[in-house]
Formats: C-alpha cells, sequence, structure tokens
C-alpha cells in the first residue's frame, strides 16, 4: 500500500512518467538497469575508422566507432558547426556502408572535434547521446538488435540472428571486402557490465518508466547544505553533491521477477493507461472492461527508498511513525550511497516533508593485511566465524573498532586480532584481581571520603574523568577509533599497569582479626577499596559497547550492580574529578619509576635482585615530592634504597636516566659482572649482524627484488630495519657497560 500510494502520487504531480528512452539493457537478465546498476571497468578494445561515401561525387566522410555492428541502425553522421573540416557539407547526403541507406550529414556542438576525425556516426536507439542528437534533429530511429542480444531483421538478411559480437567481426569482414576500412587502432575505454551477471550491458531504446528526479534531489542537496543531514566522513558530502547535483531521470521499471508490480492499466479497446491505487474496473475513458496491468515490476531500490517511513505505518499516521521518524543515525556502506541513502533522502523529504536520518555514518571496507579486496578465488578471505571461535567475539570487536579511522579502510590480519585478545584477557585478569578485593565490599554502605583519598587515587580518578569525556566526544563524531585507543590506553597502561601495582601494599595490607576469619580495613584501604569499585565500574560501561560479553560477565559479578550492564547509566564526565595537581605529580613519578625500571632492564638486572637507587633534583618541591612518595618508588623498582638529593656527583659504577630535572642512578656495583654482560652484548650484536648481512645481501639481488611479490620484498626490508635498531640499542648498552666496567 505505500509503494503504490507513493506511486501513484508521483505519478497525478507528473513526477513518474512511461517514455520511449535509451536505458541500460542486460541480455543476459533480460531487464533494465538504472545507471547505478551498470559497473564500468576499462577495456582493451579498438577504433575503427571506417568511410561512408558520398551520395554523389568521390570522397566520404571517415568515421571512428568502437561498436562497428551499431552502423548498421546509423540515420546519420554529425559534425561540429565550427569544425573548419566539414564547413562545405552542409546539405550533404552519404551513402551507410553495407546498408546502401542515404543518410544526412548534420551539424550538432555536441560532437567532439578532437575524437577520431570529428565526424561522430549517430545511432539513436543504441547510444543515449545519439538518441538525444536524433530528437533534436528529427531523425529516424532504428533498432537492429534485439532484446536477446542478437542482430534482428532491421540489421538485414546478411547479419541477422547474428550475436552482437559475432556480428561486429562479420561487419569488419565485410567493410574489408569493399575496401571501406580505412585502419584500426587500439583503443582503451570504460565498458559497462551488469552489475549482476557482469554481462556487457547494451544502450537500448525501451518503453520504460522513469521517475524526474531533479524536483526531489534539489530539496535532498538543500538538506545536506543547510546541516539538516550530515554525512560522516566529509569526504563523502562532495561525492553526494557532485551525483545529486548532476542527476538523471531514474529508470524504475524492470522486467525481472522480483519487486512490486507496476500499478499501470491499458485499456484493451482505447488504450487508455489507468495508474490506480486498486485495479479498475472499466476503463474511465471508454467504459471498456478489459483491462491488462503492466508486466513490469518496480526497482527494488524504489520501495526500499520509502523504508524509513513505510516500516513504520505509513501512509497511515500511527503512533510508531510519530515515534521513530526521523531516525538518529543511518550507518552504511559507501558503495549504496547513491542506492539506497540518497533515494531515501529524496522519497523522506518529499512524503514526510523532514529528512529520514540526522546522520549518516559510511563505515570502512575490511580487506586483508595488504590492503587486497577479500576474495574467496584468491584465498584472503577471513572468516568471522573462524576468528570469534579463535580469538573470541570481544576481541574481534574491539580489532574493527580500533582500526575504523573514518576515511580509512580497514587492513584486517590474524596478528592484530591476537593482539587485541591479550587487551581482553588483561582485562579479564584485572578484574579477577579488583573482585578478589571487592568480595566483602558493599559501595552502597561505603563513600569516597576525599580526606583519605591517595595520590593514586585521585590520580586515577582524574584519568578515568579524562578517558570519559574523550570517549564520549569521540562517539558522538563516529571517531570509534578513537574512543577505542583511549580506553585501551587507559585500561592496560593507567589501570591495571600503574593504579592497580600502586595500590597492591594498600589492598594486601588488612588486617586478620584473632579468629583467623574476620578482616577488618582502615579508612585508607576503604577509600581505596572504592575508587577500585567505581574505577572499575565505568570502565566496564565504556567498554560495553566495543566488548559487550566480557563486560557483561564481569559485571555480574561486580558487587552493588543489578541487571544487565546494557541498562547501566553511561559514564558521565564531573568538573570536580579534574585533578591537574595530581596528574603533574604522578607524571613525575611514573617517569622516575620507568627511569629506574629501564635501566634494570638495558643492564639484565634480575627482577628478584634488589638495587640502590639516587634521585638527584634541583627543586626542592620536586624531592619533597619523591620524599613523600619513596615507599611508592621502593615498591614498584624493587630497590634495597632511594636516595634523593640536590645534583651533585654521579655515584661509582651506576647506570644513568634523565627525566625531566631529575636525574636517576642506579648503582650496578655488585650487581652484574661487567665483563660477562660486555661478552653477551658483543655475542647478540655478532648475531644480528650476521642476519643484517643476509638481508643485506638479498636487497641487494636483482633477481630477487624483480621476482619475488611485492609485499615479500616489503617484509624483508622491515624485518632488516627491526634488526637495525635492535642492533643500535644493544650498542648503546654496551657502550654503558663500557664505561661502568671502567669506572669499577
Amino acid at each position: 500500500r505505500a509503494v503504490r500510494t507513493v506511486f501513484v502520487t508521483l505519478y497525478e504531480q507528473g513526477l513518474i512518467y512511461r517514455g520511449d528512452y535509451i536505458i541500460n539493457w542486460c541480455p543476459r537478465c533480460r531487464t533494465a538497469l538504472s545507471d547505478l546498476e551498470v559497473e564500468h571497468e576499462d577495456h582493451n578494445g579498438h577504433l575503427y575508422y571506417i568511410k561512408y561515401p558520398f551520395e554523389k561525387g568521390e570522397g566520404g566522410a571517415i568515421v571512428a566507432t568502437t561498436r562497428p555492428e551499431t552502423m548498421l541502425g546509423d540515420t546519420a553522421v554529425a559534425v561540429n558547426p565550427n569544425d573548419e573540416r566539414y564547413r562545405g557539407l552542409n546539405g550533404k547526403r552519404l551513402i551507410l556502408p553495407l546498408m546502401n541507406r542515404r543518410i544526412p550529414i548534420i551539424f550538432d556542438e555536441y560532437v567532439d572535434m578532437r575524437f577520431g576525425t570529428g565526424a561522430l556516426k549517430i545511432t539513436p536507439a543504441h547510444d543515449a547521446h545519439d538518441f538525444e542528437i536524433g530528437l533534436r534533429h528529427n531523425l529516424d530511429v532504428i533498432k537492429v538488435i534485439g532484446e536477446d542480444g542478437r542482430m534482428n531483421e532491421q540489421a538485414g538478411p546478411r547479419f541477422q540472428e547474428q550475436d552482437r559480437f559475432e556480428c561486429r567481426e562479420a561487419v569488419l569482414d565485410a567493410l574489408r571486402e569493399e575496401d571501406l576500412l580505412e585502419k584500426v587502432e587500439s583503443y582503451q575505454h570504460s565498458v559497462g557490465h551488469c552489475y549482476r551477471c557482469r554481462t556487457t550491458v547494451e544502450p537500448y531504446l525501451s518503453k520504460q518508466w522513469f521517475v524526474k528526479v531533479k524536483p526531489l534531489a534539489e530539496k535532498a542537496v538543500v538538506a545536506v547544505e543547510t546541516g539538516a543531514t550530515r554525512i560522516i566522513p566529509d569526504m563523502w558530502t562532495k561525492t553526494y553533491f557532485e551525483w545529486m547535483n548532476n542527476i538523471r531521470d531514474w529508470c524504475i521499471s524492470r522486467q525481472i521477477w522480483w519487486g512490486h508490480r507496476i500499478p499501470a492499466w491499458t485499456c484493451e479497446k482505447c488504450g487508455e493507461l489507468i495508474v490506480a491505487m486498486d485495479r479498475p474496473t472499466a476503463c474511465p475513458a471508454c467504459g471498456g472492461g478489459v483491462l491488462t496491468q503492466e508486466t513490469d515490476v518496480l526497482d527494488t531500490w524504489f520501495s526500499s527508498a520509502l523504508w524509513p517511513f513505510s516500516t513504520m505505518g505509513w501512509p497511515d499516521n500511527c503512533q510508531t511513525l510519530k515515534t521513530f521518524y526521523p531516525t538518529s543515525v543511518l550507518v552504511t556502506g559507501f558503495d549504496i550511497l547513491f542506492f539506497w541513502v540518497a533515494r531515501m533522502m529524496m522519497m523522506g523529504l518529499h512524503f514526510m516533508n523532514e529528512v529520514p536520518f540526522k546522520d549518516v555514518y559510511i563505515h570502512a571496507l575490511v580487506r586483508d593485511a595488504e590492503g587486497k579486496k577479500m576474495s574467496k578465488s584468491t584465498g584472503n578471505v577471513i572468516d568471522p566465524l573462524y576468528v570469534i571461535d579463535a580469538f573470541g567475539t570481544d576481541a574481534f570487536r574491539f580489532t574493527l573498532a580500533a582500526f575504523a579511522a573514518q576515511g580509512r579502510d580497514i587492513k584486517l590480519s590474524e596478528n592484530r586480532i591476537q593482539g587485541y585478545r591479550h587487551f581482553i584477557n588483561k582485562l579479564w585478569n584485572a578484574s579477577r584481581f579488583s573482585l578478589m578485593h571487592l568480595s566483602d565490599f558493599e559501595p552502597d554502605a561505603s563513600g569516597q571520603d576525599a580526606r583519605n583519598l591517595s595520590l593514586a587515587d585521585r590520580w586515577i580518578l582524574s584519568r578515568l574523568n579524562g578517558v570519559v569525556e574523550t570517549v564520549t566526544t569521540s562517539l558522538d563524531e563516529y571517531k570509534f577509533n578513537e574512543a577505542a585507543s583511549a580506553l585501551y590506553q587507559f585500561v592496560w597502561h593507567e589501570f591495571c599497569d600503574w593504579y592497580l601495582e600502586m595500590i597492591k601494599r594498600v589492598l594486601y595490607g588488612a588486617v586478620t582479626s584473632s579468629d583467623g576469619t574476620i578482616q577488618t580495613h582502615s579508612p585508607r584501604d576503604e577509600t581505596t577499596r572504592f575508587v577500585l569499585w567505581s574505577t572499575l565500574s565505568a570502565t566496564l560501561r565504556l567498554l560495553h559497547p566495543f566488548v559487550p560479553f566480557v563486560t557483561e560477565e564481569i559485571w555480574d559479578k561486580l558487587p552493588g550492580t543489578e541487571g544487565s550492564i546494557m541498562k547501566a547509566e553511561f559514564p558521565a564526565t564531573s568538573d570536580v574529578r579534574n585533578d591537574r595537581e595530581a596528574e603533574e605529580a604522578m607524571e613525575v613519578l611514573i617517569g622516575v619509576v620507568s627511569g629506574i625500571r629501564n635501566i634494570r632492564g638495558e643492564m639484565n638486572v634480575p627482577p628478584s635482585l634488589f638495587v640502590e637507587a639516587t634521585v638527584q633534583a634541583p627543586d626542592e618541591g620536586l624531592r619533597e615530592l619523591l620524599e613523600r612518595h619513596r615507599d611508592m618508588i621502593v615498591n614498584l623498582c624493587r630497590l634495597k634504597s632511594l636516595e634523593v638529593t640536590p645534583p651533585g656527583t654521579r655515584p661509582a659504577s651506576s647506570a644513568t636516566a634523565v627525566f625531566g630535572n631529575c636525574t636517576i642512578f642506579v648503582s650496578l656495583k655488585g650487581v652484574i659482572d661487567f665483563e660477562r654482560e660486555q661478552g653477551r652484548l658483543n655475542k647478540e650484536i655478532a648475531k644480528i649482524t650476521r642476519e643484517l648481512d643476509g638481508i643485506g645481501k638479498k636487497l641487494s639481488n636483482e633477481n630477487f627484488l624483480l621476482k619475488a611479490p611485492q609485499e615479500v620484498v616489503q617484509k624483508v626490508r622491515e624485518k632488516g630495519e627491526k634488526l637495525a635498531e635492535k642492533k643500535n640499542r644493544l650498542q648503546e648498552n654496551l657502550g654503558k657497560v663500557s664505561q661502568l666496567a671502567t669506572d669499577a
């Protein structure tokens, strides 16, 4: 009913009409195709130069064509009136080769003087531009190719029943026999194919139904120009405008067995055409009772264009329609921006007087790791069901979100999914650790006492507030990759790597009562547990749109939750939580701890060994900060001792690191065997040098560079770059160890 209502209304408004027009015809599917259903591909063909003799006198006109078989239906040859070469041909006629039909020479400014010889054969029945020229010059229209792609009786008995491409060769042979084929040139041009079956499309004169879309498109253009509808990313807005501003009438009739049948009837008695909602019983013009319904059906995109309101009960003015039209966002691929999105815009604005959606988000395409489109024939398809079984749904979802940068396709590989599986595991293990310390926690009976907040507590709450703001803004702007990146950074590097490590001493500092079963906590412990609970709770809610399953599972076990996490309130930002002082202080402490840890790693100090460290800082406030949080640094770095002093001499046999105004020293005397470490580093450097020599020989081999696949060559180059970087680091460490050995 909705489809018929739209069709009848547009017909009565003069926006739907039936007429003869050149359409895209698929000889295999035996149906018309819209311009959008034709996929063009560059084709290495030929340009054939054919001589059309003058009716009287010597000589003739040379025309160039890529489709010589259509010349059998030529009704004129056109030249540009500004072309000096053809000024004297006004009023002359030519003899159409092979058909011996007289055709006129006409003058039309459409003709491109630079193409071929500047003379254009005109076949109104088999070319859209020729059809328009034919209308302007009142030319005859002769169809020589039938619906099945074979030549018909108008092509003459010599070529009748031949396939169009078979006929091409026969026409060329005949032209050679008559010495009328002047020359043949290689020529690359775009050839249209049916999007369903890949058959070469035939321009074909046919009676079809059309929508005058220009009046509808104008409203849809204004809607995007004024911001009533946004297209995201914005790069697609320009494409939308280019197509809408150059739109052609839409052929909506199809000769296939699916789609809504066109509600039009023809009176067999007088030929009257009746378009109506319901089947008429008699002809309104003559009263005849024999009425035949149109056998064509509507393009399925016609009915799909009504989706935003037809699915809501339209044409009835029901409550569902009032509630849900317009929708907020449409998520789709760029390949149906015009097939569907633009047409929904046009129909929505025309029939509902309002845009069907506020935002159109054009998502990326998923390609393989090399950026190639996935194809079963090339074997580079990543099966999502296999990925889900191997890595988990949440890891797969988060990977896609993390790489969904606007305007860029996603290069997907199993290694990338594996990396985000580690992230899901990290979240799971951090949650298990947190829940272990929240087993007897009652958030309703607890509160966050600002007086008992540690620096770590203040810092994580401030960082949480920042990530809530980033994620919310990114989701509002459809920048899913930025939201995923912010969550990854926060969960892995701030919540897990730092906050949980910093509060372990507080959490494990619980006191066991005399009977060995009851644990008591200090006010600081309770505050930290509240901060841990609230941070984990907010983090799960932030992550839920990306990783719904694991967050639902953890949420169910988190104290103080009720029902599904889907119904929980999404976290909101709070100005009170912004704590710049805590963030700046923690930046210093993290920098110092990282400096000491880097020294331990570079110098291969075993984790089990405790070392001595000195931090020299010129600023008294900085030294006071380090002293105040001495226990945290000692604990996180596994130190015997930590000395905080003003700048002075460098302690003997100590490795050095710098962070900001802090100079960090770690004493290695008696901790490592300098000579043994030098030997280990030299051995490692020698091994990498051998590998680099092999890679160098490979990359200097011309045969390898020419014959190996480009992706293989690139991988070898990347491996060489990584090894060279590793060798540089090892050499730097060797220099440091050698200096320490000298000092000792």
